[in-house]
């Protein structure tokens, strides 16, 4: 059961492989990018990286390494900056707040111009914005994502947990296989 929280759904590519060589390159692969070992989870659909990290804030910097080496692959470096801040919120969140020890960070290319990354926990209780008073160190982190995504985010509720996930365009020409 999937339910959308928040923000308008951009729906990836699904279904069955073409052919017998597609059913095979859809089987996960081991990359590896500048010494980070990245999982490629897309051979069918939208191209995509993901790695599962101990919920801890070390862990915050590992995630950071992932979504760039992700688009630096896809050519999409023009988006690194936004997508260090959005990564480093959601994974905040997820240790902060998460219930057990691992957390799952994916970066998807939606498109040519549009990346997801979105960090899944095991937690069920769904992220809310709250008002921060000017001394308060929290509070900010997801009106931050949403400023830096154009409102183009949101929350997949699963039986276990959720996926928090946030849209970013790249601006310019589209980039190239």
């Amino acid at each position: 059961m999937r339910k959308r929280i928040r923000g308008r759904f951009v729906p990836g590519r699904t279904g069955p492989p073409e052919s017998p060589k597609a059913a095979v390159s859809a089987v996960p692969r081991l990359v590896t990018n500048g010494g980070m070992h990245m999982i490629e989870t897309a051979g069918v659909g939208n191209p995509a990286y993901t790695q599962c990290l101990p919920r801890t804030p070390d862990s915050v910097r590992t995630a950071r390494r992932l979504v760039s080496s992700a688009l630096h692959v896809w050519g999409m470096g023009a988006v690194e900056d936004a997508a260090w801040i959005v990564v480093s919120e959601l994974m905040s969140n997820a240790v902060t707040h998460a219930r057990l020890d691992v957390v799952r960070v994916t970066v998807t290319r939606m498109d040519d111009l549009l990346v997801r990354v979105a960090v899944t926990d095991q937690s069920r209780i769904l992220p809310r914005s709250r008002p921060a008073g000017p001394e308060e160190e929290t509070g900010r982190g997801l009106r931050l994502v949403a400023a830096l995504c154009d409102d183009r985010w949101g929350v997949d509720s699963v039986r276990w947990g959720k996926t928090v996930w946030a849209d970013l365009a790249a601006m310019g020409e589209p980039c190239g296989e």
